[in-house]
């Protein structure tokens, strides 16, 4: 009988989060790569290219890959013949490994974890709990597969119960486009198909844990009913135009995983989580011999791609910007921004919005009258950083707000991830304003134009605190401009149908 002792199962579980929070998988490199060379479309391949470059010195810094450095889910596969040298529970193993990464010294990762989901949401401060599913299995051995699941990408999971004549494939091309941007694309859709509610939502869960081989299954054809749905997708999600960060290309996915289970007669469930580009798993199997031991992927995985980014982009000065600049910038424009600019996310949105309702005073430094801010939660910094990895999160969440911040702060600009409802863009064409896009999946490519960092409003709101950045070229793009023309709307109608074949 094997002895799984405590110790090997937290260090094993530790280091294999802080691995993948800095080490894209290989075969997400080379897909990635391969999309790039591909792509036809400027701003798609320019958001790739960032992706891209924002991984090899993630991998060389190791230091995170996003800012969102996820939730936790865990799989295990506990053999049945083991014995734990451990009073602590399964659950409890686990938190204690995620615990310990997080708070990692060298490389602190965000926590994003609240407790309870309503009401106060207070952090908890080091990202637990772990979403753990268990399964008993005969044997000796713990195999360990394990994720970190940002909120943009889990944010968008979709489920239905279909009659069982119903076209699946039609369902899934319904509903990729309803997802938006936020899910940070190109990425892996994972689905999942039968059982019961729960089960085709943890098919479509643990779907995205497996190795990317679209590139095989293209080159030796489908052997069955399964890879040939996961072929047709492929190609016609594809076929939708959306492509990286939504901007409209040739790649909105590099591959469609799909589990399934036998079902009801009288039902036939299907849900439907994509993956985003920071995609972060691994794994591994404990034997009894000590905790496991990960070895880093070669710097030459990567490939060596030329990215200027002042090639073809209009340099800004935020500190004295007008009205009358924004409106000679056009829809998908790049921008190198420099200057100074605030930060806030929902909850400082919230409170602002609470305190001009009670026409109460602004805390002192929160001036947002001709400025941008700038929706992030930054990683915490380490050594000689100003701020860790520091990308944006999605702006659809702030439409909300987004009027009365116009029209009552003065404000004239926001910088975010992925599309705008129609609400903001609205409120952004009556007003004026812009809407800029920076790439979700290269936090720490933007984190390098952050020159300086100050604390201004809401310290106990953690990563969500309203701070003043300093910028020096950070690079962005116009996603709405002055007049409401959104890139996120014209460009995946330019390339939708472009690879020829036709979705309808």
């Amino acid at each position: 009988m094997t002895l799984i002792r405590e110790t090997d199962f937290i260090t094993s579980i530790a280091d294999a989060l802080q691995f993948i929070s800095y080490y894209h998988p290989r075969d997400y490199i080379q897909a990635l790569t391969a999309a790039y060379y591909a792509e036809q479309s400027p701003a798609a391949r320019d958001a790739m290219a960032q992706i891209l470059v924002n991984s090899r010195l993630c991998a060389e810094g190791q230091r995170p890959i996003c800012q969102d450095t996820g939730l936790v889910v865990v799989f295990l596969k506990i053999g049945m013949n083991i014995r734990w040298d451990t009073a602590l529970s399964v659950q409890e193993l686990v938190d204690a490994g995620v615990r310990r990464a997080y708070q990692h010294p060298d490389n602190p990762l965000r926590a994003s974890m609240v407790a309870p989901p309503f009401g106060a949401r207070k952090n908890t401060g080091d990202n637990t709990p772990a979403i753990v599913h268990v399964e008993l299995v005969p044997g000796d051995q713990v195999e360990v597969r394990l994720a970190a699941k940002g909120g943009g990408s889990e944010n968008k999971a979709k489920f239905a119960i279909l009659n069982p004549s119903a076209s699946l494939t039609d369902w899934v091309l319904h509903t990729v486009p309803t997802l938006g941007a936020g899910w940070c694309p190109p990425g892996m859709l994972g689905i999942g198909i039968g059982g019961s509610a729960e089960k085709a939502m943890l098919l479509a869960k643990e779907s995205l844990l497996a190795p990317i081989d679209m590139h095989e299954l293209r080159a030796r054809g489908a052997a069955n009913p399964t890879e040939e749905l996961r072929l047709e997708l492929f190609h016609k999600i594809n076929a939708l135009g959306i492509g990286a960060q939504g901007l409209g290309g040739l790649t909105t996915v590099l591959d469609v995983k799909i589990l399934t289970y036998p079902t009801h007669a009288a039902s036939l469930p299907i849900a439907l989580i994509p993956n985003c580009a920071a995609t972060r798993h691994l794994e591994f199997t404990l034997d009894g011999s000590g905790p496991v031991t990960f070895t880093p992927p070669k710097l030459d995985d990567w490939p060596r791609i030329d990215w200027n980014a002042a090639a073809g982009a209009r340099r800004v000065n935020l500190d004295q910007l007008t009205r009358a600049d924004l409106a000679t910038w056009q829809p998908g424009e790049r921008l190198l921004l420099s200057g100074k600019l605030l930060t806030g996310r929902d909850a400082a949105h919230q409170r602002i919005i609470e305190l001009l309702n009670r026409s109460e005073p602004l805390p002192a430094g929160v001036d947002l009258n001709n400025r941008f801010i700038y929706y992030v939660g930054p990683v915490d910094p380490v050594r000689d950083e100003i701020v860790g990895s520091a990308g944006p999160t999605t702006a659809t969440r702030m439409d909300q707000f987004t009027e009365q911040m116009l029209r009552d702060t003065g404000l004239i600009g926001m910088i975010g991830k992925a599309e705008r409802g129609a609400i903001a863009i609205e409120a952004i064409k009556q007003h004026g304003a812009v809407y800029l896009i920076a790439v979700g999946g290269a936090a720490y490519l933007v984190a390098k134009a952050i020159k300086a960092s100050r604390l201004i409003a809401f310290a106990d709101l953690g990563m969500e605190a309203i701070r003043e950045f300093t910028v020096e070229d950070m690079p962005v793009m116009v996603a709405v401009d002055s007049h409401g023309v959104s890139i996120h709307e014209t460009g995946p109608a330019q390339w939708r149908n472009y690879s020829g074949i036709t979705v309808t």
